[in-house]
């Protein structure tokens, strides 16, 4: 009994691992006002009620997509959180995924407004950025490799508002480098002469 609900748990999530990828897809395509619940299901080949097992609707699959790009950048760091010197492979992974990339930057955008579904999903983000990326620079301050008249929260905030207006001149001009940008960046935090 106990194999077979583990075949049963382990389909449910390749399962919805694959709904979240075609979803990904229709969002890239469609944008997020053009995507149906309706034709993520059409394109999946299941009902639209199916989605609702998974989803309790378009916000929180919108939501879904977005944290599954965060967790497969995450895994492509080995799983671990991203330091500072990730920052530009990182980039360079979003360079490679542009729909991706493009439906974060419009989902970051939109989900300032009160109310939208996905706004705790990048408010709890970019606070957990902020933290994550605040401790990896004292560190790095403490060792001497980062100037230390920045603290360490506004120099995390500088650098991910840097990576998030970088990616947008991105989107607009794709002979912008954003490695090569976020590398520059963290030369200039550089305490080492």
């Amino acid at each position: 009994m106990g194999t077979k609900a583990q075949g049963t748990y382990a389909k449910g999530i390749e399962r919805r691992r694959e709904l979240l990828r075609i979803a990904a897809e229709v969002f890239i395509a469609e944008g997020f006002e053009g995507t149906t619940l309706k034709l993520v299901a059409e394109r999946a080949g299941i009902k639209e009620a199916t989605l609702f097992h998974y989803f309790s609707g378009k916000q929180d699959l919108l939501t879904a997509v977005l944290a599954d790009r965060d967790e497969q950048t995450t895994a492509g760091h080995g799983g671990t959180t991203a330091s500072l010197a990730d920052l530009p492979d990182i980039a360079a992974h979003n360079e490679r995924h542009p729909g991706l990339t493009a439906l974060f930057a419009v989902a970051s955008a939109t989900a300032t407004r009160q109310g939208h579904a996905a706004r705790d999903y990048f408010r709890e983000r970019y606070a957990w950025l902020i933290e994550t990326t605040a401790k990896d620079i004292s560190a790095a301050q403490s060792r001497g490799e980062i100037r230390s008249d920045i603290s360490p929260e506004d120099a995390a905030r500088i650098i991910i508002g840097v990576f998030d207006g970088i990616q947008l001149q991105w989107l607009y001009d794709p002979s912008v480098s954003m490695p090569a940008a976020l590398t520059n960046v963290l030369r200039l935090l550089d305490a080492r002469p």
